[in-house]
């Protein structure tokens, strides 16, 4: 018997429909998100399916990919797909137009969208456990790196409400030198207290080399007169201050380590290779671009669908006679923020994509615009050396003769 199956995700629950070809509605069932739910799950599918063959050829719906569940669906071998959640508010607008809305509504939507449209949408691909572990890593250095930019724009937006003198004498907050005197004086009565030796002891532990002329600025900057809060509530901003400093010390050790192991992991694996001969993919950005693109070699079948998922190739809009292309919007934000720096750095690593930015911009582009054409045309080679399994040539690349020099020294 051909069956369906939706699960609507929760927190706490899950719930779950199975239907049959003709749409009708064999089971319904509410598990929990453990192992035991998980077990009871492949029993109701069981009892619909002629042998214990046909299981893994169900396929489920499901609005994520991330879910532990869903993990372990993958490692059972069923066919899983991630249906957008915009997808699945549109086609159950198919069953109604009062709004309504339920978790097991939901659960019969996801099932009775993969008995119509199944051809429509793909499934999970299949990432090695190796590839899983990059993405991981990559994800998780990438939204550190995020949360500590957020940290910094705080700690700067409060010594702009009550010590200036701060950001005039490091602008750069992120230094380690910076955080050193702000953790030593982090109010304007501490800066003023700050003697030449203290401060010239603070930056040698910072391994700043003995540069006169920077402690003079520094001492300069935090001596100089300024408008003054209230003593009581300058010292609950010292407070605040010396924290929001602490915490960006420990995210900067944090994002180090999380470099450090996305490094050792990527490094292993086979690809990285390929992916480290292009020029400008560094360790970092090589391994975000492998940890969104995946190692499944049958995920991609064509350039198109991989631009597409990067979001570099652009979207026509067409209706009468108004016809305009404009940037692609729903796309893998991360592999496209990927992209982008890629294109970045290849300009200044690569003549090819140098003459084809230049080519783009004399065409009248401005420089995102020109930025995005060049990853479009970068992840295009990119995909063929991962099909046929060769490292990147710039002279084939860009149809040109010149030296192909090593990414890695340049």
């Amino acid at each position: 018997m051909q069956i369906t199956c939706g699960i609507d995700w929760a927190e706490q629950h899950h719930d779950v429909a199975v239907l049959n070809a003709d749409g009708s509605v064999l089971a319904r069932a509410r598990i929990d998100t453990g192992a035991t739910g998980f077990s009871r799950l492949m029993s109701l599918l069981a009892e619909h399916v002629d042998d214990a063959d046909q299981l893994a050829s169900v396929p489920i719906g499901i609005e994520t990919d991330k879910n532990l569940l869903v993990v372990a669906l993958q490692a059972a071998g069923m066919t899983v797909f991630a249906i957008n959640p915009r997808a699945v508010a549109r086609y159950r607008e198919r069953h109604g137009q009062s709004g309504k809305k339920s978790d097991p509504g939901d659960a019969f939507v996801l099932a009775d969208l993969l008995r119509t449209d199944r051809h429509q949408h793909r499934p999970l691909p299949s990432i090695s456990v190796h590839a899983s572990a990059i993405k991981t890593l990559a994800r998780q250095h990438q939204d550190a790196i995020w949360s500590l930019n957020q940290t910094v724009s705080r700690l700067r937006s409060l010594l702009l409400e009550f010590y200036p003198q701060a950001l005039r004498a490091f602008p750069n907050l992120k230094h380690k030198a910076a955080l050193a005197v702000l953790s030593a004086a982090p109010t304007p009565e501490a800066g003023l207290r700050l003697t030449a030796r203290r401060l010239a002891t603070l930056l040698r532990r910072c391994r700043r080399r003995n540069d006169p002329s920077l402690a003079e600025h520094v001492l300069s900057a935090l001596h100089s007169p300024a408008l003054r809060q209230p003593t009581a509530v300058e010292a609950a901003y010292g407070v605040t201050a010396q924290t929001l400093t602490a915490i960006v010390v420990a995210m900067q050790t944090a994002v180090e380590e999380l470099e450090q192991a996305l490094a050792a992991e990527f490094d292993q694996h086979p690809l990285a290779t390929i992916l480290r001969s292009a020029p400008g993919l560094g360790p970092v950005l090589a391994a975000r671009v492998l940890a969104e693109i995946g190692d499944d070699p049958t995920r991609f079948t064509t350039t198109a669908g991989l631009r597409a998922f990067a979001g570099t190739a652009p979207v026509t809009r067409a209706s009468g006679r108004s016809r305009y292309v404009k940037a692609r919007k729903v796309r893998n934000k991360r592999l496209g923020d990927a992209c982008h720096w890629w294109a970045f750095v290849t300009i200044t690593k690569s003549a090819g994509a140098r003459a084809h930015y230049d080519r783009r911009r004399a065409a009248g582009d401005h420089h995102n615009a020109a930025l995005r054409n060049l990853a479009n045309k970068l992840i295009g080679r990119l995909w063929w050396c991962l099909q046929h399994d060769e490292t990147w040539n710039e002279n084939t690349a860009w149809n040109i003769d010149i030296a192909t020099p090593d990414p890695r020294t340049a």
